[in-house]
């Protein structure tokens, strides 16, 4: 065993993957800057937006502005009722986002909703149509397997690097590592909620002659959207389990004040921002939460 101990150790036999990972960024700054460079300004846009939604910046020269924050917990609590019709979800949002507002953190946790909401859009857009061609092509899920789970089990701080250099210092390198991180959950989950649609609900609707289209609009997507709502509450869950680790790369929010408690030993700040990041995971999960424990489609 000497010699295969002394072969593997031998600088000449190293497999340069670090090295051939360089050679991509590389190329991929080199050859596509302009193609990363026009992804970022979308993504920046649509967080300018959401941004520019929830802290009213439209009426921040108006009387409304000091009041806009209880305009969007009103407007939550009317999304809540909207999607889960109970009183109890209502309340329980209304409670915590006004305790996030006690809290004098009401900007910092609207930036990390914003880049939550921004992130599971991005990753539901991406994710779900992928998922279905998973379902429908083995072949492709036998090639997208391996890479969801690199994406779910590497370093965060790997991909960190990368992304820094693609797409700069801010909120969009943040976006772009809480994507890949939170991405494979609504693939998963699309693909496992095609595949468990009985085959006697497909051989029905091509008896009646659908064609494969509508079995998937018709048949298929109606039985998968709790598993694809499942995938929401994941994403969500997963890309707020991001935000300090985003602040490092320029993310602005919640994960900022956690990472400068940390750098200071500032106890209240640490416990403060992290409760208000917890309070934000339990109202969105609430919210979208397709069915509560116990209940069955």
């Amino acid at each position: 065993m000497d010699w295969l101990h002394s072969w593997l150790l031998d600088e000449n036999n190293k497999i340069m993957i670090g090295r051939g990972a360089k050679v991509v960024v590389d190329w991929l700054t080199t050859n596509l800057s302009s193609f990363f460079d026009a992804i970022a300004a979308v993504l920046q846009s649509s967080i300018d937006a959401i941004l520019w939604l929830l802290l009213g910046r439209f009426v921040e020269d108006t009387a409304i502005a000091p009041y806009y924050p209880f305009i969007t917990i009103a407007a939550f609590c009317l999304i809540a009722w909207a999607v889960r019709r109970k009183f109890g979800v209502v309340v329980l949002t209304a409670v915590g986002m006004l305790l996030i507002y006690n809290q004098r953190y009401w900007t910092e946790a609207m930036e990390t909703l914003a880049l939550v909401l921004a992130a599971t859009g991005v990753s539901m857009i991406v994710g779900v149509p992928l998922g279905i061609l998973a379902a429908r092509r083995p072949w492709f899920y036998a090639i997208l397997r391996p890479i969801l789970d690199l994406m779910q089990t590497i370093p965060t701080f790997v991909y960190l690097i990368p992304a820094l250099i693609l797409f700069g210092l801010g909120a969009v390198s943040g976006l772009v590592a809480t994507v890949i991180f939170a991405i494979p959950a609504p693939i998963r989950l699309t693909r496992l909620g095609i595949i468990s649609t009985p085959p006697a609900l497909i051989e029905a609707a091509q008896a009646f002659g659908a064609n494969p289209m509508q079995i998937l609009t018709k048949v298929e997507l109606p039985f998968a959207l709790p598993q694809i709502m499942a995938g929401i509450t994941q994403t969500i869950m997963l890309s707020l389990s991001m935000v300090v680790i985003a602040s490092m790369v320029g993310a602005e929010g919640l994960g900022t004040l956690v990472q400068r408690a940390l750098g200071q030993m500032n106890v209240p700040m640490g416990f403060d921002s992290g409760m208000c990041i917890v309070i934000l995971a339990i109202v969105l999960d609430r919210i979208f939460k397709f069915f509560d424990e116990g209940e069955t489609a």
